[in-house]
């Protein structure tokens, strides 16, 4: 379909219409508006990393996300299976928000501000980021609307450390700790996935005794799949915040990010694992840490890009 069909409802440009290099670089085609009367679904950038203990360049992700979905196209393999999301959902791209680059507890308190009408008008936000610390907004506004939540953390990473000082209370390895202080989530309902590295070594113990439910990369190496998904449906049971940090897949699929860590995931892997999602109460999505510089032949954009489309799909099976 294309836009301006079905009583002014809004669909993704045809997608024969035009090479695929021109035109704005929205998400997969859709359409730029910020009237939330139109939207079920609105995908959103967040182009800020100054929270970042390493590398940076996350800043760009939103950008190079929406470039690679131009790639992508409105059908699906299992077409006798699923809809395609543009038929049952009405997804617009919201664009980016307004950051304060240098001024991190300013630009976060102002994230969420302009994330609260999202919520308010119940439309599902599907987040580009931006450095981990994107999270943390979303999640403040989504706890206001929906109470305390579940958190679904895909990450090589559990970003559960406490703050260097109190001048620097924020960076991107806080994110998850200050959500546990301020009652946002529920860490015995939460489930963290891919956690590895010597990086993640010194706090583990620390997340397990917070309650966290930890499914490292070895063990998920070893369960597979689909006791994976079992775990994350038998864990959660608020409703389900789902933060996916590209670092998760190991860097022999997606090098563009800021901290990789080898021995992760595989692109497949992590595609079953949100197919995986269907069924459960969410909410909300972000994914994160998306760093093109560092990026070789665009593979993580593309599959971060094609992560958001699963997830949608997930939403337009659900209504």
């Amino acid at each position: 379909m294309s836009e301006g069909q079905d009583s002014g409802r809004l669909y993704p440009a045809e997608w024969q219409r035009g090479p695929r290099y021109s035109g704005a670089y929205t998400f997969a085609r859709c359409p730029v508006t910020r009237d939330l009367w139109l939207a079920d679904v609105a995908v959103i950038g967040v182009p800020m990393d100054m929270a970042v203990l390493y590398r940076s360049g996350a800043r760009f992700g939103p950008r190079a996300i929406r470039d690679a979905s131009g790639q992508l196209r409105p059908h699906h393999w299992e077409a006798d299976k699923l809809e395609p999301p543009f038929d049952a959902l009405r997804v617009i791209d919201y664009g980016d928000l307004d950051v304060f680059p240098g001024y991190i507890e300013q630009t976060v308190a102002h994230l969420q501000s302009q994330l609260a009408p999202v919520f308010d008008a119940g439309v599902f936000p599907v987040i580009l980021g931006g450095d981990h610390s994107t999270t943390l907004p979303v999640l403040r506004a989504c706890s206001l609307k929906h109470g305390r939540l579940s958190l679904v953390h895909f990450d090589a990473h559990p970003d559960f450390w406490p703050p260097s000082d109190s001048k620097r209370p924020v960076h991107h390895g806080t994110v998850f700790r200050i959500a546990v202080e301020e009652g946002l989530i529920d860490p015995a309902a939460s489930v963290q996935i891919g956690i590895r590295g010597s990086v993640s070594a010194g706090i583990l113990d620390e997340v397990r005794a917070a309650g966290f439910n930890v499914i490292t990369c070895d063990e998920f190496s070893r369960q597979g799949v689909e006791s994976t998904v079992r775990r994350i449906q038998e864990v959660v049971r608020h409703p389900v915040y789902v933060s996916l940090d590209i670092d998760c897949v190991d860097p022999a699929f997606a090098p563009g990010t800021g901290t990789p860590e080898v021995a992760g995931m595989t692109s497949r892997e992590i595609v079953e694992l949100v197919r995986g999602l269907r069924g459960i109460n969410l909410v909300a999505f972000d994914i994160v840490e998306v760093a093109p510089a560092y990026d070789s032949a665009e593979i993580t954009a593309l599959l971060a890009a094609n992560l958001v489309y699963e997830f949608l799909l997930i939403l337009a099976q659900r209504g």
